[in-house]
């Protein structure tokens, strides 16, 4: 058990990881139905990275992993709990938490678990490491958010095929006496499953391929709604004002939700985090891809206050209010 002293989390560390390959509009253009400017007006997507043929989603998340583990100044010997959400899982077992841990070449037995709440999943990884940190079973986890969406997309369909990209992003989580992690709203409505979801599964009977299937229309509406409640949620459960918000570092999944978390928010787009246009969305890989950039390019400042929110398939939605703190 850790000292009562060390009963908070912060981020000590970030990484971020995409495949080499890029995938333009102008090159989908040419292969479906649509055009760069359709895209860019209703998504903002330009271009998205598309794993290699034989790069897994464990792959990218060890690299990305170890990406944070350097920038937290830690050996990867300190790692005491992984945890990836990903829904494009290597195989359907052993968990892609376990191939990371040995691609990491971890030998200290610790946990190793994925989360599925697809797009939300980092929010929900992130939550459950912070709580193991606060019920003091782990001092040092590695949460990643990591995705190959292009292995279950239709790039035959023109409505969904734009939206999607490959990548990962992670973050170390350390024991501290201060609440880097300040809060997790996590949420789930099963009643919406054929809004968006993927043909098949083990027990209902694999499809091959099996594909993402969205009601666009509906899932914007419902995802702007969910989102400009987590907002109140969070601004209320924690006894903030809007205006406390230095950074929101949304989902990527398409630039008018997230205008509308920002005008939720009374935010300015330039304290906005936005990577949409160059990542598309990577689902649990986007928000810890997005906090990546941010901090690597030295835009989130010590003491500053962070909210990140996703909304994704199950449905399931969720926040996290996180203090930026650079130091124990």
């Amino acid at each position: 058990m850790q000292p009562e002293t060390m009963k908070y989390s912060r981020i000590a560390g970030t990484g971020g990881y995409l495949p080499e390959h890029v995938v333009t509009n102008h090159e989908l253009a040419a292969r479906v139905d649509t055009s760069h400017e359709w895209i860019v007006e209703r998504t903002g997507i330009h271009q998205r990275h598309i794993a290699a043929e034989g790069e897994m989603t464990s792959d990218l998340a060890a690299a990305a992993g170890r990406r944070a583990i350097e920038a937290a100044g830690i050996e990867a010997s300190q790692i005491d709990l992984i945890v990836v959400a990903t829904t494009t899982p290597d195989l359907v077992f052993p968990s892609t938490a376990c191939l990371v841990q040995a691609k990491l070449g971890l030998e200290n037995h610790c946990p190793a678990f994925d989360v599925q709440a697809v797009c939300s999943g980092f929010i929900y990884a992130l939550a459950t490491a912070d709580n193991f940190i606060r019920a003091g079973q782990a001092r040092c986890a590695l949460v990643i958010g990591a995705e190959t969406m292009s292995r279950i997309t239709d790039w035959n369909d023109r409505g969904n095929c734009i939206l999607w990209g490959d990548g990962a992003g992670a973050v170390v989580l350390r024991a501290s006496s201060q609440p880097g992690v300040i809060a997790t709203h996590l949420h789930a409505d099963g009643r919406y499953r054929d809004l968006l979801h993927v043909e098949g599964g083990v027990s209902h009977g694999m499809q091959s391929p099996s594909a993402v299937r969205m009601q666009g229309s509906a899932v914007f509406r419902f995802a702007v709604n969910t989102l400009d409640g987590i907002v109140d949620e969070t601004l209320e459960a924690n006894h903030l004002q809007k205006s406390d918000i230095a950074w929101l570092v949304p989902h990527q999944a398409n630039i008018r939700i997230i205008q509308a978390t920002a005008r939720k928010l009374g935010m300015s787009m330039d304290r906005v985090v936005l990577t949409v246009d160059r990542h598309a969305n990577t689902s649990a890989a986007s928000v810890p891809l997005a906090l990546d950039t941010a901090v690597r390019d030295g835009r989130i400042r010590p003491g500053e206050l962070i909210l990140m929110e996703a909304f994704g398939g199950g449905f399931t939605w969720g926040s996290a209010l996180v203090r930026w703190m650079t130091e124990e």
